[in-house]
């Protein structure tokens, strides 16, 4: 017989799942008989959050939706942190839980994993569908998946009765295409061209909406003569590029570039908090005249702009090249200066960052082209404040948006798998490895070239200066760290330690490949 389950995952190879990570449980048994002989392939993951994160690190560089299987009740509580974070970052994943059975929910009777409502729980957070019959698959499959491809991307949640699962499915219906990407009109874009053609000082803004849109991005870029910020999420783009300003926005002298810009062109950033005012100092610049490209028409209407354009970024930028007159500005000259203040101004707040900084271009540079996968963990904090990364996608980390410590090996095991062949560094703390050290076990199970360098200031270093700088006493910031030679050993890793300084660390990476584990003191 054919199962609702065996149908489930019959219907997501059907939409171009190819991997799903989870940990089976007496509550997804049959799912489980449906991975059986199906093209899709299982990723054991040690904790439920860490499959999610899996999920979250495999969307974000294959740019297809990640997908995990829990249980119904604690594995479902266990991913929401990391549904969370995708969230905050719009990144597409698909969580797929049981629920206990129909004629239990909601009465309290006790039974095993239950929960007082938990689709009204995950509602909370994101879409939430349940097949509450046979019948109702392909049409809550479809819901699900529209979800994942409509407006701004995110999690979404599908869920399962104990008791619908092993039931006979019923047939199938044809898969329909994934949901058109809203376009601008053609009034809009000519509208969008001419405000930017008569720009002296026209200035880009590029969030995480655009990492896949490079090629379109440089050449609007070199056409206006425009410098180019990323937000965390873009990083990597345009790499050394004389307009590119791999900076925060969050710097006095990107607000300082802003506000003397007289055409701002936003290009899919959600505006958020933790990219442009990390330090609580206030609105930005007045950017209510800006031209602003966003899936999501919630997000557009969130800020004033003089144009918004509900659409995909790579086509419309490379609708508005077609449409602007070619002519050369100083957008080099302008990029260069504030390049130049806001170095002087990373010293001046955070006087370790260049010494970070250069840690980071000495690890880029030893392997070049690698995907850096980041926890909250001191370099990765300067990171965020002033780091140019050579691969487009290829630096994301949960230090900024929702923050969720123990993110980092998750994320870098499923990256491994939605861009095979590509080398991963997973860039965590001492402190933050202890959240999910088991994640390092599925690295190896897997064979995935991923290296974990364990930044090691025997705490929360981090936390433990902002305690300082708040002038309260530091307390509990100085967990002890694991011994990580043995640990290393433990997961069959091989080890090096090294000192926190450039050439070190270099010389580690340049010395093998994944899995394995380099231990930074700092």
């Amino acid at each position: 017989m054919r199962t609702v389950g065996m149908a489930l995952v019959e219907g997501l190879a059907a939409r171009g799942v190819e991997v799903v990570f989870g940990i089976p449980g007496v509550h997804t048994i049959e799912l489980y008989r449906g991975l059986s002989g199906s093209p899709v392939r299982h990723v054991t993951a040690r904790h439920e959050q860490g499959a999610a994160f899996m999920a979250d690190g495999y969307a974000r560089v294959s740019g297809k939706p990640g997908v995990a299987f829990v249980i119904t009740g604690p594995g479902v509580t266990n991913a929401l942190t990391a549904m969370a974070q995708s969230r905050e970052d719009s990144v597409p994943v698909l969580i797929v839980s049981g629920v206990n059975r129909r004629a239990s929910l909601g009465q309290g009777l006790g039974y095993l994993h239950e929960l007082p409502d938990q689709t009204a729980m995950v509602e909370t957070l994101c879409p939430s569908f349940r097949v509450a019959s046979p019948g109702l698959l392909d049409p809550m499959l479809e819901a699900a998946f529209e979800a994942l491809h409509t407006g701004r991307p995110g999690p979404v949640h599908l869920e399962v009765p104990t008791d619908v699962m092993g039931l006979a499915a019923e047939e199938s219906r044809t898969v329909p295409p994934p949901p058109a990407r809203p376009v601008p009109k053609d009034a809009d874009l000519r509208r969008a061209a001419a405000l930017l053609d008569s720009a002296d000082r026209p200035l880009i803004l590029a969030g995480g909406g655009a990492r896949r849109a490079e090629a379109a991005l440089v050449a609007l870029a070199e056409a206006l003569d425009a410098p180019v910020v990323q937000t965390t999420n873009a990083r990597g783009l345009m790499h050394g590029h004389p307009l590119s300003l791999a900076v925060s926005p969050s710097l006095a002298s990107m607000r300082a570039l802003m506000a003397a810009s007289d055409q701002v062109l936003a290009v899919g950033t959600e505006f958020g908090l933790t990219d442009y005012d990390m330090y609580g100092v206030g609105p930005w610049p007045d950017l209510s005249g800006m031209i602003r490209i966003d899936l999501c028409p919630d997000q557009l209407d969130r800020h004033a702009a003089a144009l918004p354009l509900e659409a995909e970024a790579e086509a419309t930028l490379a609708a508005l090249l077609s449409l602007i007159a070619r002519r050369g500005r100083d957008g080099s000259a302008r990029a260069a200066e504030t390049r130049a203040a806001a170095a002087a101004e990373i010293a001046d707040l955070a006087p370790t960052a260049p010494a970070l900084i250069a840690c980071l271009n000495a690890v880029r540079d030893a392997v070049p082209g690698a995907i850096i996968v980041g926890d909250s963990t001191q370099p990765v904090y300067a990171g965020n404040l002033g780091f140019d990364h050579d691969r487009a996608g290829g630096w994301f980390n949960a230090a900024t948006g929702f923050g969720a410590l123990g993110f980092a090996p998750g994320a870098a095991v499923g990256a491994a798998l939605g861009a095979p062949g590509t080398p991963v560094i997973c860039l965590i703390g001492d402190g933050g490895l202890q959240f999910s050290p088991g994640e390092l076990r599925t690295a190896v199970d897997e064979g995935l070239d991923v290296t974990f360098v364990v930044w090691n200031n025997a705490g929360f270093g981090e936390i433990a200066q902002a305690m300082r700088d708040a002038q309260t006493e530091v307390i509990g910031c100085t967990p002890s760290p694991l011994n990580h030679e043995p640990f290393a050993a433990a997961c069959d890793l091989p080890f090096v330690s090294v000192t926190a300084e450039p050439a070190a660390l270099s010389g580690a990476l340049k010395g093998g490949r994944g899995p394995r584990m380099i231990e930074v003191r700092a």
